[in-house]
């Protein structure tokens, strides 16, 4: 009796000493899982500042590189300015002194035609004189690439006659030119003064 007593106090002490053990076991896994939680806490705290750092400088990075677009297309805008300035200046020039070089040369049939009258003595002499004036002053202006349009025999052009009357005449054809009234000019292709004309009309 007293044997089975003792075996059951033993059995009850090794589960007691089992239950500890586990107990203790149990406590260190926990304390294990804490201790693993923490560091992954570390870590991670870690990785999100090295991350932040990172998107920081990154970030500087941008800023200066949109320093340097912004001070560039300053930059850009500035000698868009002036070379606008520039040209306008030129233009303004051009415009101001586009004459001169025509200028230049009729001067000399601009004396001419006051060495005619000042110097003619009679009329023929002046007419003579006006005439070589008239000769000169024409070849200027064609050198300069004016020319006269032509009208005698030509159809009505809208883009280069002015039809100031009509008149049907049976002797020209229906939308033919009757007579020249005005002449007109082109200055280097380009209409400057149109023709003024009779149009036959039927």
């Amino acid at each position: 009796m007293a044997n089975k007593k003792e075996e059951k106090d033993l059995e009850e002490k090794n589960d007691s000493s089992q239950n500890t053990k586990k107990s203790e076991e149990k406590n260190d896994s926990s304390q294990d899982t804490k201790e693993s939680e923490e560091k992954t806490k570390i870590q991670d705290d870690e990785n999100c500042e090295d991350k932040l750092a990172k998107m920081e400088e990154e970030l500087e990075k941008k800023d200066e590189e949109l320093r340097e677009y912004v001070a560039h297309t300053q930059r850009l805008q500035a000698d868009f300015e002036n070379f606008k300035k520039q040209t306008e200046k030129q233009n303004q020039n051009i415009i101001k002194f586009a004459n001169e070089n025509l200028i230049k040369q009729i001067l000399d049939s601009y004396e001419d035609i006051e060495r005619a009258l000042t110097k003619s003595n009679n009329e023929k002499e002046l007419k003579e004189g006006v005439k070589l004036i008239y000769q000169k002053i024409t070849d200027v202006l064609k050198k300069e690439g004016l020319e006269k349009i032509p009208t005698e025999g030509e159809k009505f052009d809208p883009f280069k006659h002015e039809a100031l009357l009509v008149e049907n005449n049976p002797d020209i054809e229906n939308g033919y030119i009757i007579e020249e009234l005005m002449k007109g000019y082109t200055l280097k292709d380009n209409v400057i003064r149109y023709s003024k004309v009779k149009v036959c009309k039927k």
